[in-house]
């Protein structure tokens, strides 16, 4: 019974604290206003001494903190900037690397497309030679068609030969050779 008494009134103390705060408190604040203003006027002053403003009432003595402060600052800022780039020139090898990579990969499947098409380009020539090869022996080779054609006569006109020799009557396939192409008068003539 006495550890639920206990607890009871400290939490009802702690109530009480939170909402209703102690004048003494506010007393304390009072105190610590003046704390943080003179802390943050220090702060400000020599926040001026660092940008090189108000130096003239510092000794001599300050004034070397002050550059011993500025030069470790400063050596710490070069520390920091060359981390970082060091970090940087660290990915960027990262990605050079990578990137040297994807090109050997993609020169390699370049060469074997190349390759490749190649091969069909051979295999294109060798078919149409094969092919060329077997449509010439079916068909007389450009040589063997007449290099005139002969003329087209329509009607029973004949020319005939001049100094009297009387020509032999020409066959039937002579006759129609003027209408019809070569390779139509070889079937005619193999009759």
């Amino acid at each position: 019974m006495e550890g639920i008494l206990e607890r009871y009134q400290r939490y009802s103390f702690e109530e009480r604290a939170v909402l209703d705060p102690n004048i003494g408190d506010q007393a304390n604040w009072g105190d610590e206003y003046g704390r943080l203003k003179s802390k943050l006027d220090a702060l400000q002053k020599s926040q001026r001494q660092l940008l090189g403003e108000q130096l003239d009432p510092l000794t001599i003595k300050e004034l070397q903190q002050l550059e011993q402060q500025l030069d470790s600052s400063l050596k710490h800022i070069r520390s920091r900037k060359n981390q970082l780039m060091f970090d940087s020139i660290s990915e960027l090898q990262k990605k050079e690397k990578s990137l040297t990579d994807q090109n050997g990969v993609l020169q390699k499947l370049m060469e074997a497309e190349k390759e490749k098409n190649n091969a069909l380009m051979m295999n294109a020539q060798l078919r149409e030679q094969q092919n060329g090869a077997s449509t010439s022996s079916a068909s007389p080779p450009p040589s063997t068609v007449p290099d005139s054609l002969p003329s087209l006569n329509i009607g029973p006109c004949q020319p005939r030969g001049t100094g009297g020799e009387s020509e032999p009557d020409p066959s039937p396939a002579q006759v129609n050779s003027g209408k019809l192409l070569p390779w139509m008068l070889r079937s005619v003539n193999n009759r």
